[in-house]
């Protein structure tokens, strides 16, 4: 399989841990190992790649030309916080205290599917942005992102 599937609920532990969910890691590509990158979302989320997925991202962005303002704006709000992780023993992920602060991570966590990588939010958050999502603004959404803007 590429990319991911699914929604999954956890519960970050008093140091910052989650266990990645099973379902999760069987979507794992095989020969990704065990190490990810988390970085900061879009939105007020982290996001979680898989390392194989993080380097072409990566090596993309290292071509970019640093004498852009506009190129070493954006290299410093991506890869700001951008932090390698690896799988414990016990199959779970440290969140660094940056990272939870930014994504206002307490206790009860979502993992949500988005392609290549995995969002992680705090579950009340998460519940909020789709309540504040009326299914006709979706329907609109869809038609604009799958036709190209063209109606």
């Amino acid at each position: 399989m590429v990319g991911f599937l699914g929604e999954y609920e956890a519960t970050l532990d008093a140091k910052g841990r989650f266990l990645l969910p099973a379902g999760f890691k069987k979507q794992l590509a095989e020969g990704a190992g065990e190490q990810f990158v988390l970085n900061r979302g879009f939105e007020k989320c982290l996001t979680l790649y898989p390392m194989n997925e993080w380097q072409p991202i990566f090596e993309r962005i290292s071509k970019l030309n640093d004498f852009d303002p506009k190129v070493r704006e954006f290299r410093r709000y991506f890869l700001n916080g951008a932090t390698i992780l690896e799988l414990d023993s016990a199959g779970r992920l440290l969140i660094p205290k940056n990272l939870m602060t930014h994504a206002s991570l307490e206790k009860d966590i979502v993992l949500a599917s988005a392609t290549n990588k995995i969002e992680i939010w705090d579950k009340s958050k998460y519940q909020e942005f789709f309540e504040n999502f009326s299914p006709g603004a979706f329907s609109d959404l869809a038609q604009q992102v799958m036709t190209g803007g063209q109606m």
